[in-house]
């Protein structure tokens, strides 16, 4: 199997190329792990041309990913003094979480105030380690039931890109790393560089950590799928009231034992499902570059910007026209 070596940043005219003067970050690999959990933030750190990049592992030397391509790692550091700690994911993450070796380290880091983040099932190992304990956090989808039994002392918010609590970082599954690496950039050495390490990506600068790791009609539809087709008409008809009357007539039942039907199976009232319908279609127009927000507005049923902005800021917690900015500055792809 071929092996990647050691891992440094490349140079940017915008930075020294003193490697000492830049800002550490230790990718952390174990067997097992998911090469894009670690290679996303890699890449954008890399292109950023601001920082040192070093992958370190409990044993030093060649480590296998989940794919049995093998990545060449250093030995845990004695001296994380002014860095980051990026804890990548994986389907090896259960046997990683027995390692008190690694638990300590990961601990003994955090404990230094150091800045300390995870991507996908990382997660995990910051919870093994018990740095998300009373924490808000989040994980990949698919591991949202076994962390919740594992760790019921932290408060994951699983529909979530990534979550910033304090010092402590989680992201959601693979590409996640990059929206966590970029929020990162952006807060040691600013926006403008943020945005070109986007841009240099070909990625979006830059999905907000509030964004849904699903579609909204994803989340909604339940394992019986009766209710799809009302989903459906939702999305089809954003500019209709949508009351629970006409919903439950369209599903054939009576207002009531509609309303109680669609909540057990979706998890959430019918307006709150509409509502959520609406607010993806606003931000899909606003990612595709849509400049009104008056237009956007009306076009998914708020009626008014106010409005869609309440309902921005309790979905997504920020306003339609952070979202704007953030997509408006640099579009990759075009």
């Amino acid at each position: 199997m071929k092996s990647i070596p050691y891992y440094r940043c490349g140079s940017n005219a915008n930075f020294p190329t003193n490697p000492a003067m830049r800002r550490r970050v230790h990718i952390l690999v174990f067997p097992g792990f998911q090469l894009l959990d670690a290679a996303g933030p890699v890449g954008a750190f890399e292109a950023a041309g601001a920082y040192d990049v070093r992958i370190v592992a409990a044993t030093p030397g060649p480590v296998s990913s989940s794919s049995g391509v093998e990545w060449m790692a250093r030995g845990l550091p004695r001296n994380t003094e002014g860095g980051t700690l990026v804890v990548s994911g994986g389907s090896g993450v259960e046997a990683a979480m027995r390692d008190a070796t690694l638990l300590r380290f990961i601990r003994n880091v955090h404990q230094r105030k150091l800045r300390v983040a995870s991507v996908c099932s990382g997660s995990m190992l910051l919870a093994a380690a018990g740095l998300l304990d009373g924490r808000t956090a989040t994980t990949h989808w698919s591991r949202t039931g076994q962390f919740k039994r594992l760790f019921p002392a932290v408060r994951l918010e699983a529909d979530r890109i990534f979550v910033k609590d304090g010092d402590t970082w989680t992201s959601a599954g693979v590409t996640a790393g990059i929206d966590l690496a970029l929020a990162m950039i952006a807060q040691d050495v600013g926006e403008t560089v943020a945005r070109a390490v986007a841009q240099e990506l070909v990625v979006y600068y830059r999905r907000p950590g509030g964004q849904s790791q699903f579609s909204a009609l994803f989340t909604l539809q339940g394992a019986q799928g009766r209710f799809d087709p009302v989903l459906d008409h939702i999305r089809r008809n954003l500019r209709e009231r949508h009351s629970v009357e006409e919903l439950a007539n369209r599903a054939c039942m009576s207002p009531r034992h509609f309303a109680r039907a669609f909540h057990a199976e979706t998890g959430v009232t019918p307006a709150k499902a509409v509502e959520k319908i609406r607010v993806e279609a606003a931000r899909t127009a606003f990612e595709g570059g849509a400049a009104s927000v008056q237009r956007v507005a009306a076009e998914c049923g708020f009626g008014d910007a106010e409005r869609m902005r309440r309902s921005f800021a309790r979905l997504l917690g920020m306003a339609p026209s952070a979202l704007r900015r953030t997509n408006g500055g640099v579009r990759s792809g075009g």
